[in-house]
């Protein structure tokens, strides 16, 4: 099973590494494996979260309630 941990993340979504640690903060984004002081996301969980948040003609996903877990 393929990881990104959140610097590869951070590099595949063009924003901060900050950024998810805010979001891990508030719940938000996609679910993370917390393994001793590493955090990392599993592919296929940060795939799904693009696929839950694709835009189609002005519509929007569904982050804002989702929370990501």
């Amino acid at each position: 099973m393929r990881h990104l941990n959140q610097l590869e993340l951070s590099r595949r979504w063009a924003m901060s590494p900050r950024t998810l640690e805010r979001w891990r903060w508030l719940r938000l984004g996609p679910p993370y494996v917390k393994v001793g002081n590493r955090v990392i996301y599993r592919l296929i969980d940060v795939e799904a979260f693009e696929a839950e948040n694709l835009c189609h003609g002005g519509q929007t996903g569904h982050s804002e309630t989702r929370g990501g877990r």
